[in-house]
């Protein structure tokens, strides 16, 4: 099994976590790292440590909020002396479904970071690209009359 450990600034780790027990039911290895104001790079690699010493899995994906903040540069230098984790930004709620989905099946590490670039960015729409209003036009309406 993959660990996933979701880091973020302030509580929206814990908040993607919380939201996803409540739509994948709660899962197991899945731990939330948070990234507070008064913290440092060294906290940040001591709790991704933490998680991984804690963990029974042989594979870890650190889920990261944003590109070259706090939690992704802890993570980065945390992955990088290892060959058994990687990490992928950008972390939203469809991300983390997926991840938790497929892993639920067995997918390895490589299949995770994959699973994780795609459905992260696919979770992302637009409404006005999305949907258009049905519009109706007053001569339609007309022959409808008694």
């Amino acid at each position: 099994m993959v660990a996933v450990i979701v880091a973020a600034h302030g509580r929206l780790a814990e908040g993607l976590v919380a939201s996803s027990a409540m739509i994948a039911g709660p899962q197991e290895d899945l731990v939330s790292v948070t990234f507070e104001q008064s913290e440092g790079p060294d906290d940040l690699l001591a709790k991704y440590a933490a998680a991984v010493e804690g963990s029974p899995s042989d594979q870890y994906l650190l889920l990261v909020d944003l590109l070259g903040g706090s939690p992704y540069n802890a993570a980065a230098r945390f992955a990088a002396e290892r060959d058994d984790a990687d990490v992928v930004t950008g972390v939203n709620l469809p991300m983390l479904i997926e991840v938790l989905g497929r892993r639920m099946v067995g997918a390895d590490l490589a299949e995770l970071v994959e699973v994780a670039r795609t459905s992260g960015a696919n979770g992302v729409k637009v409404l006005s690209e999305i949907f258009t209003p049905t519009t109706t036009d007053d001569s339609d309406d007309e022959g409808d009359e008694l």
